[in-house]
């Protein structure tokens, strides 16, 4: 399971031993796929989550609410009768942007309300056609209809509360799919991508002969840019800076490190920009028993990258189109699995001063002060591991455009099972 933090801490913690576990179960987030994965009966709406990757969505959102349907109601949805584009308009539906729990439910004011969902936020709903009217009956019954329903559609009940953190996100169960003419419209396919193109249009040419050059790498990519990828692509002067690192490296070295410039999720620039926290990588899922992730934070309007032996950042936008994003990057992304990470100098010890005997103070020359010792020289990085860095961080010129405000946030990446293939 990847993770980028996707919620907000509710509530202030009093000691340190509490905020430790806080932390962690914000890093966790929330899984939909998780969720409804302890529970058999929704495996087929598990799955369309998966493959339409609106569980990536869900789980990058705040104050949502899923309308979850058993195996034995998906009638129509499980027949295979609409496309991938159709069925995720039809389960967007079941994501209502707003939190309802068992007790909001049944405590709704004047018995009715209409909720906004994620199909309605899509920009494929017509007026109200996103809405879902959800309304209290009486002995307690509770039933969801969107807005645009034909008159012969029935509506489809509340059965149960699956799973709830108040005030954040609710999963519940509904007794079948939700229907509605325009979400059932047939959804056009998405034009081919070409990623070679679109990487060698702009800053990243020599990423782009580099990821050509290894047919692995390039297979895994173009098997993913149509599902979910986003990519960071280093700059041309950061590639060429990096090339005499890269070259002494292992056929399996230099495909992992390509790999590791890829993450199997669709990350938009305002989302990068609005959340922080660990990027699981393509070479995350291709090398066994290696980590091969890195920090992702903005600040001051800047997102960085961190794998604790550079940081880069990102300076272009190439492609930020559902479901591909490519980010043109400062630097080279070094793994720690294949380099040395980066170390805080620590200033000598200062050695014993014996009696103080008076004396006239002398000059002291600034380059001598400056000059650094032999034992500061050998504990920090070497100037092999800094001048190719320093030399991309001068090069890189590709102007910014990134453009939306830091939002402190938590957040998680979606399960990347179509890599399996």
């Amino acid at each position: 399971m990847d993770l980028l933090l996707r919620r907000r801490l509710l509530a202030v913690v009093a000691t340190a031993a509490v905020l430790a576990v806080c932390a962690f179960t914000a890093a966790e987030g929330f899984d939909i796929l998780q969720i409804l994965g302890k529970h058999d009966e929704f495996s087929q709406f598990c799955k369309l989550l998966n493959e339409t990757h609106l569980a990536g969505d869900i789980n990058r959102d705040r104050t949502i609410t899923v309308l979850a349907v058993a195996n034995g109601d998906m009638g129509h949805l499980a027949a295979g009768h609409y496309s991938l584009g159709t069925i995720r308009h039809i389960l967007e539906l079941h994501v209502v942007a707003d939190y309802y729990d068992d007790k909001k439910l049944k405590q709704l004011s004047h018995a009715a309300t209409a909720a906004s969902t994620l199909f309605q936020r899509s920009g494929f709903a017509p007026g109200m056609a996103g809405y879902v009217n959800i309304t209290q009956h009486r002995g307690g019954k509770v039933s969801f209809i969107v807005d645009d329903a034909a008159d012969s559609v029935k509506p489809v009940t509340y059965v149960k509360q699956i799973e709830s953190h108040r005030y954040d996100y609710s999963v519940l169960q509904v007794s079948g799919v939700l229907s509605s003419p325009e979400a059932e419209a047939p959804v056009a396919p998405p034009a081919p991508v070409n990623l070679t193109d679109i990487l060698s249009k702009k800053y990243c040419k020599s990423f782009a002969g580099l990821l050509a050059a290894d047919p692995k790498v390039f297979d895994t990519l173009n098997g993913t840019k149509d599902t979910a990828l986003t990519v960071f692509c280093p700059v041309d002067a950061a590639v060429a800076a990096f090339m005499p690192k890269f070259k002494n490296l292992t056929a399996k070295a230099k495909t992992a490190i390509l790999l590791y410039h890829a993450v199997p999720d669709y990350y938009s620039m305002q989302f990068l920009k609005s959340n922080k926290g660990k990027v699981t990588t393509l070479a995350t899922t291709s090398v066994a028993k290696k980590d091969y992730t890195y920090e992702a934070e903005s600040k001051d309007d800047t997102v960085t990258l961190d794998t604790t032996v550079v940081t880069s950042t990102i300076q272009a936008t190439v492609r930020d189109d559902d479901p591909l994003a490519v980010y043109a990057c400062s630097k080279f992304l070094q793994p720690k699995e294949l380099f040395k990470a980066k170390t805080a100098d620590l200033a000598p010890a200062p050695a014993p001063q014996g009696p103080k005997k008076k004396s006239k103070k002398k000059p002291t020359g600034t380059s001598a002060a400056s000059a650094p010792s032999d034992d500061e020289s050998a504990d920090g990085p070497s100037a092999d591991d800094d001048s190719s860095d320093d030399a991309a961080d001068k090069a890189a010129a590709a102007p910014s455009y990134l453009s939306a405000r830091w939002v402190t946030a938590a957040v998680t990446t979606a399960v990347a099972l179509a890599l399996a293939a």
